[in-house]
């Protein structure tokens, strides 16, 4: 049985649909009237500064690059950043405007809030215009504008940012430039509850690995020390139903060979002992807690390139579970893991080794471990929803090959999958099903 579950932490609370206040406007710019006004302030950054907008970390201002006058904004996206800058500006209800912008760079992107978004893949080394309409609602009286770039991809550039629409244009700026720090690394654990466990009792679904129908899921730092101190198993609260031990990482991203080192006394000094750490998973396992051993994390890249990758990986995940005790594993590979060849378009019948040898390893897994073995997933959105509008680098290239390449892995092993719990949070604006731009936050 496949359920679905909000990612780690109370920050993660997914947008589950897109404002009602905002309504999909055309693609293109449209030719402001004889009264439009110009409603953002410091769109082409000649300020010197990033007075009037708020922007993450590794965002500037910078000369010799600039689309016009003399100054231009750089950002640099993180693992766990965009590199967006924003800013609030009053509208008036149900009326059009147009956002558009200069950008220099890879997967670049303009929009608004809750709302429409484009985008580009690349520009060319030189500067390209990006242009989005959006109609606000019947009683919306402020929009949130931005750009940015994509998590990992290198700095962009943008100028000459304009939001046209009827009337005299007015802004909400900070007093002072401000900038947003990177979100904290997906791999933290939540140290509360990240959904309200239920107060009655719940039925276990027939296939689901053993959980509740509604399930909480923790991940528990067990390799590295995070800043956040170092949490017992013990000590981790009963309303965690799966506890994910972070993280199952290789030497070399290709090996397949899976370790999982424990966190050294000089690094955790409140670290328990093994054999205390055994303890503490039966103990969990005999309150009926699924403990796993989540792989990869924000830094732990795996590419199973080759066949014998693929065994090396099973041979050592294998060996960590039977070490342990777990109860499973969970697939947490960001970053540059999975990505799909050019031409490999079916997500139903893929033939990209790296993804063939991943569900082939999993299969692998559970045909050892049977019905008992838990299976979860935790994906970004990058490498699920974006599928949807965008998979792979298409049948010629050209686009990000990693756009939606958990797809064949999810179709492949829907009926083994416990959980896909997929990071909403972790993201930029994602098209849904219903053709809409779903804005996380």
């Amino acid at each position: 049985m496949l359920s679905t579950l909000s990612r780690r932490r109370p920050l993660a609370a997914a947008s589950a649909a897109v404002a009602g206040a905002l309504a999909l406007g055309g693609l293109v710019a449209l030719a402001p009237s004889a009264s439009a006004g110009e409603f953002l302030a410091n769109g082409g950054f000649e300020a010197g500064s990033l007075t009037g907008w708020t922007c993450d970390a590794g965002a500037g201002v910078v000369t010799g690059q600039a689309h016009g006058g003399t100054y231009a904004l750089k950002a640099t996206p993180s693992a766990s950043a965009t590199g967006q800058c924003k800013q609030t500006v009053t509208v008036s209800p149900n009326t059009t405007y147009t956002l558009s912008a200069q950008v220099n760079g890879s997967y670049v992107y303009i929009g608004v809030d809750g709302g429409t978004s484009t985008w580009t893949p690349g520009t060319g080394g030189g500067y390209a215009q990006l242009s989005v309409s959006f109609t606000t609602g019947a009683s919306q009286t402020s929009a949130g504008v931005f750009v940015h770039g994509w998590y990992g991809q290198p700095a962009y550039l943008a100028d000459d940012i304009s939001l046209q629409g009827p009337g005299s244009g007015t802004t909400t700026p900070p007093t002072t430039p401000t900038t947003t720090p990177p979100t904290t690394p997906t791999t933290t654990p939540p140290t509360t509850p990240t959904t309200t466990p239920p107060t009655t009792p719940t039925t276990t679904p027939p296939g689901s690995g053993g959980l509740p129908a509604h399930a909480l899921v923790g991940y528990l730092h067990e390799t590295f020390a995070n800043g956040s101190g170092y949490t017992r198993l013990a000590d981790v609260p009963d309303s965690w139903d799966v506890i994910d031990l972070a993280f199952g990482e290789t030497d070399s991203p290709t090996s397949g060979q899976i370790h999982f080192n424990r966190c050294s006394v000089s690094e955790c000094p409140s670290v328990e002992s093994d054999a205390d750490f055994k303890t503490a998973i039966k103990a969990k396992q005999a309150k009926g807690k699924k403990v796993l051993l989540s792989i990869g994390g924000a830094n732990g890249e795996v590419q199973l390139t080759t066949t014998a990758a693929r065994d090396a990986f099973v041979s050592s995940v294998s060996s960590i579970i039977d070490t342990w005790g777990l109860d499973g594993v969970d697939i947490d590979f960001e970053g540059h893991s999975l990505s799909l060849n050019t031409g490999d378009t079916d997500f139903k019948n893929p033939t990209t080794p790296v993804i063939v040898n991943l569900i082939s390893a999993l299969k692998s897994l559970k045909a050892r471990y049977g019905s008992g073995f838990v299976l979860t997933m935790a994906p970004e959105t990058f490498f699920v929803q974006l599928g949807y509008q965008f998979y792979g680098s298409g049948p010629y290239g050209g686009q990000d090959p990693r756009a939606g390449a958990y797809l064949p892995v999810i179709y492949a092993m829907r009926n083994d999958l416990t959980l896909l719990h997929v990071q909403d949070y972790n993201s930029g604006p994602i098209m849904g099903l219903d053709n809409q731009y779903h804005t996380m936050g």
